[in-house]
């Protein structure tokens, strides 16, 4: 009727009697009205906006300071597509293992791409930090150039993150550092920032000033934690020098083992300290030249004990499992000796006549060891050379150490082209078996020399009816090192033929196939560098 007022609605039932009449059904327990199940569902849809309407708005966070600007210039286009694609291959790759067939492998790219990129000067597009990132957090490899090229804005965004914290713990945070002129900021950074922060400061003031940067870790060093001084110390290879002497000297007291031994390794770096002076006086009175018979060798008499001058001075007194005492006590004696001692020690004989004394008493490959980790501490390229030997010498006959991993460590010490022509002639006369190590430590992209040397092993391990597999740890290097230009040269050996008699099943087909997906991979380098070429 006209003018009547409809009933006030009654009171809803409250929210825990609905939820026991749906669990004890309505026929059980009525919910305080009629309508059997569609009633409950009703009584529930009404109790469920009025909560909702009733509820107050949360207070909103804090918004984030905007991202720094990056000057670097943008990728042209065509790299931009190219590193969303590569970067997508990234996240859908990880299934079995197996063939890979004849496409090139996209993630393995990723760091040569970043690479050129860094050194063009590019700065990451922002809609692809992300998935950078996450790249960059599945490979510890990745994270150096990724985070380069990701930048100021790439550091703001791990902030954001924590699954990105990696991004912050070799960086400022995004901060800009204190310069020179300004010491008061300067200590109150190293009083109060992260430990990230206080690493970059440490860094910035030695590249500036070394005095400088030894008087600002002396402030705090006595109240840092061991963990902490190890990191600090480690920081100080970069422009080692007379000048750190004094307080690596004081270091070799220090509370922490581990800090002491690092001391001691950064001192017998440097030929000239006092150190390095007394591990070559323990040294000399254990190796002598013998001038007894008709021919001049190596005389060796190993410590009898450790005794606490020694292990001050950074010798280890307990040796690993499987090691004598005496023998692991003379390497580290050796391996801390300044290698110019050795010369004046042998009558003026050169560091490749030295190396090829032999040594008494069975000797030489303990005192040979130690002479290579002393080159590589050192880094002297004349004694590198003398324990290398001629790439042509098989291994287990070279003058200096059969090992290759050590060898790959005197490689290093060379200059980068004789460093790839003495691995050209080491594949040339041993073939690919044992020079997947040695060639890792080559520049790339390869020489001409080295490229060739290693295409005309794989051809002949082709020719041979061998499977590939056994060299698929070399090809990905060579899809990754070859020089692109060579795809078209290599053409010629995509074609698969015919098999030898006793040839392994279908091996000609899986060759055809590698070296399809080598030429492949290199026809792609080859469009990524000029992608990356600036406008």
């Amino acid at each position: 009727m006209p003018g009547t007022i409809a009933p006030a609605p009654s009171a809803p039932a409250p929210w825990e009697e609905l939820v026991t009449t749906a669990l004890l059904g309505t026929d059980r327990r009525p919910a305080g009205a009629d309508g059997g199940p569609a009633g409950l569902l009703d009584a529930a849809a009404l109790h469920t906006v009025r909560r909702r309407a009733g509820l107050l708005p949360s207070a909103p966070a804090a918004r984030p300071e905007p991202a720094p600007v990056d000057p670097r210039p943008a990728l042209p286009p065509a790299a931009r597509r190219r590193l969303a694609q590569l970067l997508a291959d990234r996240s859908a790759a990880g299934g079995p293992g197996g063939r890979r067939g004849t496409a090139p492998d996209l993630t393995e790219l990723i760091p040569q791409w970043l690479a050129t990129a860094n050194r063009q000067g590019f700065r990451a597009p922002a809609a692809l930090l992300p998935a950078l990132l996450d790249a960059a957090r599945a490979r510890t490899d990745l994270r150096p150039p990724a985070l380069a090229f990701a930048g100021p804005r790439g550091v703001w965004l791990a902030g954001l993150n924590p699954e990105w914290k990696f991004a912050l713990r070799g960086s400022s945070g995004g901060s800009s550092l204190p310069g020179p002129t300004e010491p008061e900021a300067v200590a109150r950074l190293w009083e109060e920032g992260l430990f990230a922060e206080r690493v970059a400061l440490l860094a910035a003031v030695r590249a500036h000033d070394p005095a400088e940067a030894l008087a600002l870790l002396a402030t705090t060093w006595s109240t840092e934690r061991a963990e902490d001084r190890l990191m600090f110390l480690d920081s100080l290879r970069t422009g080692l020098s007379p000048l750190d002497e004094p307080f690596l000297e004081q270091a070799l007291s220090d509370r922490s083992r581990n800090v002491r031994s690092t001391a001691a390794e950064l001192l017998s770096a440097l030929p000239e300290s006092a150190l390095a002076d007394r591990m070559a006086s323990r040294a000399l009175s254990c190796v002598s030249p013998d001038l007894t018979g008709d021919k001049a060798s190596v005389a060796v008499e190993a410590p009898h004990e450790c005794d606490a001058s020694m292990e001050r001075d950074g010798v280890v007194a307990v040796p690993p499992s499987g090691r004598g005492e005496r023998s692991w006590w003379l390497g580290q004696l050796v391996e801390a000796t300044p290698l110019a001692t050795w010369p004046a020690r042998f009558a003026g004989r050169t560091a490749r006549e030295i190396v090829a004394l032999p040594v008494a008493d069975g000797w030489a490959e303990e005192l040979h060891a130690a002479w290579c980790r002393a080159t590589v501490r050192q880094r002297d390229p004349e004694w590198a050379r003398a324990l290398l030997g001629t790439p042509s010498v098989p291994p287990s006959n070279g003058p200096g150490t059969a090992s290759l991993a050590e060898r790959s460590k005197l490689l290093g010490i060379l200059p980068a082209s004789e460093r790839a022509g003495w691995v050209a002639d080491f594949v040339a006369a041993h073939g690919l078996s044992e020079a997947f190590q040695i060639l890792g430590v080559c520049p790339t992209p390869w020489a001409e020399p080295l490229g060739r040397a290693v295409v005309d092993a794989l051809d002949i391990a082709r020719d041979a009816g061998s499977y590939p597999w056994s060299f698929s740890g070399v090809m990905g290097l060579a899809e990754r090192c070859l020089n692109p230009a060579e795809a078209d040269r290599l053409e010629v050996l995509t074609t698969t033929p015919d098999e030898p008699e006793d040839a392994s099943p279908g091996a000609n087909g899986y060759w055809s196939e590698a070296f399809q997906r080598l030429v492949s991979t290199l026809r792609l380098r080859a469009a990524m560098d000029s992608e990356l070429i600036p406008a």
